[in-house]
């Protein structure tokens, strides 16, 4: 399945999605090497094995569902036989549900597919909160230099510990 069929898939469930990651990056003039393409959605029917069974024809699907602690609710890992492997990642938080609203369609891979904006892609990797999520933050305020006036406002969703990073990346970069 290729990221144009899951989007038209999606579409017609009416699930709201977004590319996030490094191809959502690249979009925003960032280039970051990765082996899949992320999909980022907070609609737990994508954790249900029959929505995938297009997928299972032409490659692998796999479920993983995440506990109570974790700040997903699941991934699921679609492998063709050829090409990248997508990962559709379903989010449980009210700010992520509200970071698809917003994604504009964009012109990617032939197709015309929701992509995070600058701002949330910022906020995703701050959540994730990761030494490469950060590194990703510093090439994306290289890009779009506006971010630094722009993610403060939509910080207050976030946990605490997302605004604490992006100051200490904001003093790195200052250093």
């Amino acid at each position: 399945m290729t990221l144009a069929e899951v989007s038209v898939l999606l579409d017609q469930l009416g699930i709201p999605h977004a590319v996030i990651g490094a191809l959502a990056l690249s979009v925003h003039g960032v280039v970051r090497a990765s082996n899949d393409v992320d999909v980022l959605v907070t609609d737990r029917r994508c954790l249900d094995p029959a929505i995938w069974n297009a997928a299972t024809k032409t490659g692998t699907v796999e479920i993983r569902r995440g506990d109570a602690d974790d700040p997903l609710a699941g991934v699921v890992r679609l492998t063709p036989a050829s090409g990248s492997p997508i990962d559709v990642v379903v989010g449980r938080a009210g700010w992520q549900a509200d970071l698809l609203q917003r994604a504009p369609r964009t012109p990617l891979l032939g197709a015309s597919i929701p992509v995070a904006t600058p701002t949330d892609l910022v906020l995703l990797k701050l959540f994730a909160g990761g030494p490469q999520d950060a590194w990703d933050i510093d090439q994306l305020l290289d890009a779009v230099p506006a971010l630094r006036t722009l993610v403060p406002a939509s910080l207050a969703a976030l946990p605490a510990e997302c605004t604490a990073l992006w100051q200490r990346i904001l003093d790195t970069r200052s250093a």
